[in-house]
């Protein structure tokens, strides 16, 4: 490390103390939260964002219940679909494998409800024998 980035770091880690030390003493901190803080301190003097993990989303129904012979349940919303692949694309920025993988769901999870997909395998066939 060059002389500059030293000067520079130890400017920050002074820096940091300073900050930390003024906010214990005005604020009731557990000691089990100053690393926290230390760091999200140190992170922002770097000018690097404080990444914290995003919340698992629960989904809007359990995923058992989320097949019914008529809809598909989208886990992310809670809404009824014949066809769950678009909505998916157009509202939830996802593909049917993200979708899958995201909730945790088997590979061969249906994206089309049984009853609609039997529905299209019908008209298909009868399409095809003319």
């Amino acid at each position: 490390m060059s002389d500059q980035n030293q000067g520079v770091t130890a400017d920050l880690v002074g820096l940091t103390a300073d900050i930390v030390s003024a906010y214990v003493s005005q604020n009731a901190l557990p000691v089990a939260g100053l690393p926290d803080l230390i760091a999200s301190i140190h992170s922002s003097g770097l000018g690097q964002p404080n990444v914290a993990e995003p919340p698992k989303q629960e989904p809007a129904i359990n995923p058992k219940r989320s097949v019914t012979p008529d809809f598909i349940i989208c886990l992310e919303d809670g809404k009824k679909f014949k066809s769950l692949k678009r909505h998916l694309a157009v509202h939830c920025g996802l593909t049917p494998n993200e979708y899958r993988e995201k909730r945790g769901l088997k590979r061969d999870y249906p994206m089309v409800a049984p009853n609609y997909a039997a529905q299209r395998s019908t008209l298909a066939k009868a399409a095809f024998e003319c």
